[in-house]
């Protein structure tokens, strides 16, 4: 990974020169084509990475928390996902949707 020696921000390579990913900034470099073979940059995250916290996310038939309790109805069972969202020596992070009202929240362990 290469960063923009001008405002620090990721650069990403096109034809043949490295480019700041920062519209604002505009800076390039000279590619290393030795390192740039050892990465592979993508414009989407795979559907494993992706963390369901959206609106319209599909929470439905995961697994279901019972010693949880809805902020906003009160409800004590929603659906839940767990995802590594800090280092790997941190605990995960559980997601949780209300399986009343469809209220969202996160619970750091």
């Amino acid at each position: 990974m290469q960063f923009c020696d001008d405002c620090g921000t990721m650069m990403v390579s096109q034809g043949g020169e490295m480019v700041c990913t920062n519209d604002d900034c505009g800076g390039t470099s000279d590619r290393d084509d030795d390192l740039a073979a050892q990465f592979v940059s993508t414009e989407e995250q795979s559907g494993d990475e992706l963390i369901e916290t959206e609106e319209g996310a599909d929470f439905e038939g995961k697994p279901t928390a019972t010693d949880v309790v809805c902020d906003q109805c009160g409800h004590g069972e929603a659906w839940y996902t767990i995802k590594q969202t800090a280092s790997a020596d941190e605990p995960p992070t559980r997601f949780f949707k209300c399986q009343e009202c469809g209220y969202r929240w996160r619970e750091y362990n």
